[in-house]
């Protein structure tokens, strides 16, 4: 089986394997590939608190967005 996550040598960039088509629920997005290798990566190199950050992050900026195109109409 190939590997999901490849990082490079110096540790300053990651692939992740990409499927062609979104998962349709949300029990397959979490064992989609990219998602499994996230998790992988994220647990193999303890960064646990780092990525809630970002996941936190991301999670603000969607609802900042959403609040404004519902205030825009």
């Amino acid at each position: 089986m190939a590997e999901k996550v490849k990082l490079s040598e110096d540790g300053s960039s990651i692939d992740f394997v990409q499927s062609d088509s979104l998962p349709s629920s949300l029990k397959k997005f979490r064992q989609s590939p990219e998602i499994e290798g996230f998790y992988r990566f994220v647990y193999e190199n303890d960064l646990q608190s780092e990525a809630l950050v970002v996941l936190d992050q991301i999670i603000d900026r969607r609802k900042n967005e959403k609040a404004t195109k519902r205030k825009s109409k």
